[in-house]
């Protein structure tokens, strides 16, 4: 449930471990609501930000729905840390090459990627799920966000530069 979940929310491992029972608002097959408010970076966090709330939605939320169901009540979601994840990828031949980090560098990425075939994602969208603060104006990334994106054609086109160079 935690790498899903970390997958769906473009989370770092520790803050879906650390997720408790009573962060999940509302739990249901179509639709989930996380506060990420007590999650370790979230104590720091203003809590009026945007990032605060995760609504999930789409391809496997009724599993991820169906997972939560079956453990809830918890303290803590996963008790492995995120060390305790990296070895253990690393013993296994087909995940070496990745870490816990991966999973929220992969996700922000494979929106990169969405948002330069086209579909309609406002990148602002981006930084907020990544829980990344919010330069603010239409169209505006942060630079933390845009560290985070492994393809660099998407983000060229992301970026949106040609809008202006067709231009001149």
């Amino acid at each position: 449930m935690c790498a899903l979940l970390a997958w769906k929310t473009a989370s770092r491992w520790a803050e879906v471990a650390d997720l408790s029972s009573a962060q999940f608002l509302s739990v249901a097959p179509e639709e989930i609501i996380v506060d990420w408010q007590q999650t370790p970076k979230g104590r720091r966090r203003d809590p009026f930000k945007p990032s605060r709330y995760a609504v999930i939605v789409g391809a496997l939320t009724s599993e991820l729905s169906e997972m939560y169901r079956k453990s809830a009540p918890f303290p803590k979601l996963c008790s492995l840390t995120t060390t305790g994840i990296d070895a253990m990828w690393a013993r296994t031949p087909q995940m070496r090459k990745y870490s816990a980090h991966s999973i929220k560098r992969g996700a922000v990425t494979h929106l990169y990627d969405c948002i330069a075939r086209g579909m309609p994602l406002p990148l602002y969208l981006v930084n907020r799920l990544a829980k990344h603060e919010e330069p603010g104006g239409p169209g505006a990334i942060s630079k933390t966000t845009l560290r985070y994106g492994g393809n660099p054609l998407a983000l060229a086109r992301v970026l949106r530069t040609a809008d202006a160079t067709m231009l001149l």
